[in-house]
């Protein structure tokens, strides 16, 4: 179970405080595909990285009962300096997987070719959210935090990624912070939108979509 009580989150600046999220109550659970609609700049990336841990909420408390991927498509989740198999290790090491597993898997799922033995810094934006990706997919976690990573490359390689996310969804938690419907309604099975800092979660796909279509 990952559940969020009464979470809120500010943040200053110059002496001026922006409230980005507003007392957010919400519980998760394997099993549940959940999308998470917001126009940029509603705080989906911070939202999602207070389910992480990466960061904590300025008011509020985070329960974590089960296993949470770091967020995909956060840079922070590799080390630059380091290669992609370099960093293939770390991960297999950190979460006790075969170290030699995990190095082949991430190679062939991610398609970066040589530039696997590279340092992560001289990657483009795409090729680090494909081995990003391709961490999180080499990890059992009892639920994936998903930030728009799927749209990284082509249109074959994003599908790749649409399929391994529902070979999981049955036995994990998905939850997905986009804007884009199409991609939510592809991967979740309930939504919920996020504006001026409330989450607010609707029946079906299509309420939750009319809803953000009007924000």
């Amino acid at each position: 179970m990952l559940q969020l009580e009464n979470v809120t989150k500010s943040f200053t600046k110059n002496g001026f405080t922006r409230e980005v999220l507003s007392d957010i109550n919400a519980t998760f659970l394997p099993g549940d595909a959940v999308g998470i609609l917001g126009r940029n700049g509603a705080g989906k990336s911070t939202l999602m990285r207070i389910m992480a841990g990466v960061e904590h909420p300025t008011t509020g408390r985070v329960r974590r009962r089960m296993s949470i991927s770091w967020p995909m498509g956060y840079d922070a989740a590799v080390h630059n300096a380091l290669t992609g198999a370099d960093n293939s290790r770390f991960i297999a090491r950190l979460y006790n997987r075969p170290v030699g597993w995990v190095e082949s898997f991430v190679q062939e799922f991610s398609e970066i070719g040589d530039d696997f033995r590279r340092p992560v810094k001289t990657y483009s934006a795409g090729m680090k959210a494909r081995l990003i990706f391709a961490l999180s997919m080499a990890v059992d976690f009892d639920c994936y935090l998903i930030d728009e990573v799927i749209a990284a490359g082509d249109a074959r390689f994003a599908e790749r990624c649409r399929q391994a996310l529902l070979a999981r969804r049955g036995r994990s938690a998905l939850i997905l912070v986009s804007h884009q419907m199409d991609t939510v309604r592809s991967l979740c099975t309930h939504a919920a939108t996020l504006n001026e800092g409330r989450l607010t979660f609707h029946e079906d796909l299509d309420q939750a979509f009319a809803e953000y279509q009007q924000l």
